[in-house]
């Protein structure tokens, strides 16, 4: 799996994620809250399967 989220992207879907799971998990938010699940797991993994199949990368080129 090579990595195609980058860092502003990132960190947004893991304060996403975070916030949603969060409020599920406080009851302030229903439990369809608990997919913020999926935007914490790819932002922590650095790699989002969509992503991968429409050939979409927000990680900054590999400087030589």
């Amino acid at each position: 799996m090579k990595k195609n989220v980058g860092g502003i992207d990132r960190a947004l879907r893991i304060t996403i994620g975070l916030a949603l799971v969060a409020g599920a998990f406080a009851g302030v938010l229903g439990p369809w809250a608990y997919l913020g699940l999926l935007p914490l797991a790819t932002g922590l993994m650095g790699w989002c399967p969509p992503y991968s199949l429409l050939g979409w990368n927000t990680c900054k080129a590999p400087q030589s």
